[in-house]
């Protein structure tokens, strides 16, 4: 078992027993190799993630990587929230439920790797789907170095800013956001750079 894995089963104060039974489900799937990443144990085929397992308050997941493109014929994957494309989980609450689905959770976690293995990818929004807010419409007309400063972006930056503006429920809150991110986006920055 890989050491930091290890560690983190034997260190969680929640979720221990249901997930070192994940975790045991998962390993049996030769095909994947054990990681740790972003602080939870992780497992890759060839180096590219596949399944995630992480607890939460509510429950403890097997996080699909790309789960959107799995067939989930009893629909049992759940998107996190709306705006999570790839990403899909099984979620749980107590052991039992973890033991009697033992055989479906290791069909998931192998349609997962058959997936990886055919190479198909996921096709994100571009950044043109999202919504860009009044707010910030106006400042790109009215001033042309914030309009060719954000367009330089890359998409990713591009996407994260127009997320993050456009989630402000209230014109206020959008035109602080905004003013906020104006000097990292004229220094071609990221919103976390």
């Amino acid at each position: 078992m890989n050491h930091k894995i290890q560690h983190f089963l034997e260190q969680a104060s929640r979720w221990k027993e249901e997930m070192k039974l994940l975790h045991e489900i998962v390993i049996q799937n030769n095909e994947l190799q054990q990681d740790f990443k972003w602080m939870h144990p992780c497992y890759t085929f060839q180096s590219k993630n596949v399944v995630l397992l992480h607890g939460f308050k509510e429950y403890v997941a097997l996080l699909f990587h790309k789960g959107a493109l799995l067939k989930d014929p009893g629909k049992r994957l759940v998107q996190q929230t709306k705006n999570v494309q790839a990403a899909r989980q099984l979620r749980f609450t107590d052991a039992g439920q973890i033991l009697e689905q033992k055989e479906l959770i290791a069909s998931y976690i192998s349609e997962a790797v058959e997936l990886e293995k055919s190479g198909q990818k996921i096709v994100f929004k571009a950044v043109s789907d999202y919504e860009v807010p009044d707010e910030f419409k106006e400042i790109l007309k009215a001033n042309k170095d914030v309009k060719r400063a954000f367009e330089s972006l890359s998409p990713g930056r591009q996407k994260a800013y127009l997320f993050h503006f456009s989630q402000a429920k209230q014109s206020a809150t959008r035109k602080a956001r905004i003013e906020r991110y104006l000097p990292k986006i004229l220094n071609s920055e990221g919103m976390n750079d």
